[in-house]
């Protein structure tokens, strides 16, 4: 950065932006539509994230990595719904992997966007503060920063065994040491493109952006997530996110 003064967010000639990687079936969630276009209170789900995204002020552009075939459907969807106008919305095809329509997803980022966010699709229900919290932790110098919860439950790591088969506990982690992260996740723009150049060359893949960054040596730091911020993955948690859905409109009145 030419400049190491304290300004505004928006007068700082850096940006945020925001990538969504919304190219995902979804098959826990059974046969039919894309997970991402499922609708909660009558409104896709992809749309309830974009706008978690765009709830924040400091995130100038949206991008979202759409199904390869399935980019004008989503570009008329996003249309077709009111969202903030102060924010870009950007609609690219996305790859065969989560991994491949998020390098396609930075592919399609301007120069001047310095901040990355990641965020699920299937998490449609983060709050702005969450939201703003990992914006903020990057801009503070993190090269990544991840929401996460701590586990209310025990974990044992296993032996996998095939056919629901009993499996043998190796070891039972200490709970206090253990996080469940959640999205989105934020990024000096710089040090994710290399994390994605470094594992595509070396053929590894990681089942999160953070792992991948991790992988470089960089560090990774958490910030407090939020219960609202849950993976819409089975279809209790449509029952779930419906039920917070209704509770927000009851408080808020929207």
């Amino acid at each position: 950065m030419s400049s190491m003064s304290p300004t505004p967010a928006e007068s700082s000639p850096s940006r945020t932006a925001a990538v969504l990687p919304a190219a995902g079936r979804g098959v826990r969630l059974g046969p039919g539509t894309p997970k991402a276009l499922r609708a909660l209170s009558g409104t896709p789900m992809l749309i309830h994230a974009v706008r978690a995204m765009a709830a924040s002020r400091a995130v100038s552009l949206v991008v979202v990595v759409a199904p390869p075939d399935g980019a004008p459907e989503v570009k008329n969807l996003i249309g077709g719904h009111a969202l903030p106008e102060r924010t870009d919305y950007v609609v690219v095809p996305g790859g065969a992997t989560r991994q491949e329509s998020v390098k396609l997803g930075l592919d399609a980022l301007p120069d001047d966007v310095s901040v990355v966010l990641v965020h699920d699709a299937a998490r449609p229900l983060v709050p702005v503060d969450t939201v703003d919290a990992v914006i903020e932790a990057v801009r503070d110098g993190a090269p990544a920063v991840v929401p996460a919860l701590p586990l209310a439950d025990t974990v044992k790591e296993v032996e996998p065994a095939e056919g629901g088969r009993p499996e043998p506990v190796l070891s039972t982690p200490v709970r206090a040491r253990l996080r469940a992260v959640q999205t989105p996740q934020g990024f000096d723009r710089d040090t994710l493109v290399r994390a994605h150049e470094s594992v595509a060359v070396d053929g590894e893949g990681a089942t999160d952006d953070a792992g991948m960054v991790e992988r470089l040596g960089s560090p990774v730091v958490v910030v407090p997530g939020h219960e609202e911020a849950f993976k819409v993955t089975r279809p209790l948690d449509l029952v779930l996110a419906e039920a917070v859905l209704a509770r927000r409109r009851a408080n808020d009145g929207f």
